[in-house]
């Protein structure tokens, strides 16, 4: 375990490197060396970083504001759904908005929250960072909801977060993320880095494929995740072939899969998101690199991206996450069949839509426990909550607001379904700031 001030000085290492990604997600995102930078952009660093982390939530300012008081007589409890439901993320955040609405629908059907419905107020944030904190706001303020499900890239939850925390409003993130942030005003029902990219690279490498080419969209996410990796790979004798950020949204991927058979890697670890992935597959498969030649793993392509990119040509492809609607228990039987009776027998289920799913069913059952909305009494009632999820027994942390989950290593079926090809014995508790791991220290400034 780190102490206090060691926390305090990997953060502040990573301040350091914050700035220019903090505007690429704010604003348009930066050039980069397949795209000619725009007269008015500044041009490209040689290492552009993430935005800082969020403080750990013993370090978290008190929020300035108290939280939204249920309106009296009241016959519904006001919730908030914030997704992109437009823009170059909606091929992957429609779908999860769905679960957030599976969720809600099956708890009024059961009888609401503490004896009232559940009453949504959507919003759109566009696929645009801005956009997502006017929103998150207006939910807070205006619409005085009890609690938004909501985001999907870390440049967005980065947009939100000092929103709900000055407002003191609270959010459901339901993502795989880079870790290094734990808000008192978040819960991340997604992996934490220590339960996807960590095992991910550890099982890479014990399969023989050392030689990684990493391959990111150009915001926090992919190049805080890539920092995490090159970390291990020096820690763990792998070795980076070559690492290539585009914009989100990019679709010319010729330069980039030359530069990649160049480099001759053993696979490309693969953190693009929204449908860049689309335009990558296809082209990386016209140019006759299939994966029995170049394997790929993604921590951003589930069976919903599957779906949009086509089966045949993401077959043979690998996926690091902690859910699969092949996933064997009970509890996700039931869920696929409810998902697929509201939607459509054509839809699919993933881990996101699972993560968002059963977020809302903790912040139900939290609030029923605490019987309360409010929102330190629901944050106290989740601590240690278990549920049985359709990814298996899942718990929450009783400091870090993460949850507990198992790693499962996919590969995609012809029918754009995932093989399990390796999993955890058991649920991987969250580790975020990676403080279990001794060659994480070299991420810390000395």
């Amino acid at each position: 375990m780190t102490t206090l001030s060691s926390r305090r000085k990997f953060l502040g290492g990573l301040a350091g490197l914050a700035g220019a990604s903090l505007l690429a997600a704010c604003a348009a995102p930066a050039p980069t060396a397949t795209t000619p930078p725009k007269p008015t952009e500044a041009p490209k660093t040689a290492a552009p970083a993430p935005v800082a982390p969020a403080p750990k939530l013993a370090d978290a300012a008190k929020p300035a504001a108290e939280p939204p008081k249920p309106v009296p007589g009241s016959s519904t409890i006001k919730v908030g759904i914030l997704r992109s439901l437009s823009g170059t993320m909606a091929i992957s955040e429609t779908s999860v908005r769905d679960a957030d609405l599976l969720a809600i629908e099956e708890i009024n059907a059961a009888g609401g929250v503490l004896g009232k419905k559940i009453e949504i107020i959507q919003e759109d944030g566009a696929s645009d960072w801005p956009t997502f904190a006017e929103k998150a706001r207006k939910l807070i303020q205006n619409d005085q909801v009890a609690v938004v499900f909501g985001c999907w890239t870390s440049a967005s939850r980065k947009a939100v977060l000092p929103v709900f925390e000055k407002l003191n409003g609270l959010l459901f993130y339901p993502v795989q993320y880079e870790g290094l942030e734990a808000s008192p005003n978040i819960f991340y029902t997604g992996a934490a880095p220590n339960q996807q990219i960590v095992p991910a690279i550890e099982y890479l490498l014990k399969e023989g494929r050392r030689r990684m080419y990493l391959l990111g969209s150009d915001y926090v996410f992919p190049r805080t995740a890539n920092e995490i990796i090159k970390a291990q790979l020096a820690a763990q004798k792998g070795d980076l072939a070559g690492e290539e950020y585009t914009p989100l949204g990019h679709t010319d991927y010729s330069t980039v899969i030359n530069k990649i058979n160049a480099a001759k890697p053993d696979v490309v670890f693969n953190t693009l998101n929204g449908d860049s992935n689309v335009a990558f597959f296809k082209q990386l498969k016209d140019a006759g690199i299939t994966p029995d030649k170049l394997a790929t793993l993604s921590v951003s392509i589930a069976e919903e991206e599957v779906r949009g990119i086509g089966a045949g040509v993401m077959a043979g492809h690998m996926a690091s996450w902690n859910y699969y609607q092949t996933t064997k228990t009970p509890e996700n039987e039931k869920f696929v069949a409810a998902y697929k009776r509201k939607f459509g027998d054509n839809r699919v289920t993933d881990d996101p839509i699972e993560a968002a799913y059963i977020a809302v069913q903790i912040w139900a059952r939290s609030a029923e426990k605490a019987g309360s909305t409010d929102i330190a009494k629901i944050k106290e009632a989740a601590k240690g909550l278990e549920i049985a999820a359709p990814e298996g027994k899942v718990k929450v942390h009783a400091t870090n607001q993460h949850i507990s989950k198992p790693v499962r290593i996919g590969k995609v079926r012809p029918d754009g379904m995932f093989d399990e090809i390796w999993a955890t014995p058991a649920a991987v508790e969250p580790d975020p700031f990676l403080e279990k791991y001794d060659w994480a220290a070299s991420l810390r400034r000395k």
